[in-house]
């Protein structure tokens, strides 16, 4: 079960991603239209995440899935929630 996201190795799985791609901080500033570097540099030491629209728009310039991105938390042990199965009926006009 994914229990939350790893910020600090997420920022090292984009560096990761940026070295293998040969991009640097700046290319990605500049692709991503952001006002200043230091967004990324935040991204890459853990400090903040990109926004789900800054990883979709990396995912494509990078040619990797989104989720190769972000690393996640598991805790194999924690309680699961069940749902109970529920029918959704979809409706077309």
């Amino acid at each position: 079960m994914l229990l939350n996201i790893d910020k600090k190795e997420t920022g090292k799985q984009i560096r990761r991603i940026m070295d293998e791609k040969g991009y640097t901080c700046k290319d990605i500033q500049n692709y991503l239209s952001l006002s200043c570097v230091q967004t990324v540099y935040r991204w890459l030491d853990g400090t903040n995440l990109p926004t789900l629209d800054n990883l979709y728009a990396l995912s494509k310039l990078m040619g990797k899935p989104l989720d190769a991105f972000v690393v996640g938390v598991y805790a194999p042990d924690y309680p699961s929630i069940h749902i109970k199965e529920k029918q959704i009926q979809f409706y077309y006009a």
